[in-house]
């Protein structure tokens, strides 16, 4: 059954760096007919300061990158208050785990921040540490 696998800014980072984990993950993910994503607002929170400008628009070519809209930040905000968090530190995260909780199923996320991610995203999405 395929799903999604979506990456936060540190399997990114790890995906633009051609970390071996990751991209074993990521290849296999694709040769199941998993999609692989992540959102316009990890793309800027993701380490590329070292990773030349091609490598980053040829990793982001092969990579679902959902669009940030009105609708999902409303989301990405109501889970925000639903949790009683708030601000910059929380905002990113609540972003991916909206369009996270809409995206088909099986869902998993590769994250370096796994407790905030399995808060957000709730019990039927599978959190992996990155």
């Amino acid at each position: 059954m395929p799903g999604t696998l979506f990456l936060d800014s540190e399997g990114l980072s790890k995906l633009y760096l051609k970390d071996r984990t990751v991209l074993a993950l990521v290849q296999a993910a694709s040769e199941e007919g998993v999609r692989v994503a992540t959102t316009a607002m990890t793309t800027l929170e993701a380490d590329y300061e070292r990773i030349h400008p091609a490598r980053i628009r040829w990793v982001l070519s092969r990579i679902d990158v959902h669009d940030v809209t009105k609708d999902v930040t409303g989301q990405a905000a109501a889970l925000l208050r639903g949790h009683r968090l708030r601000g910059h530190k929380y905002a990113i995260d609540a972003v991916l785990a909206a369009i996270a909780r809409s995206a088909p199923g099986p869902v998993t996320v590769l994250t370096s921040d796994p407790e905030d991610i399995s808060l957000l995203c709730g019990p039927a999405i599978e959190i992996v540490k990155a």
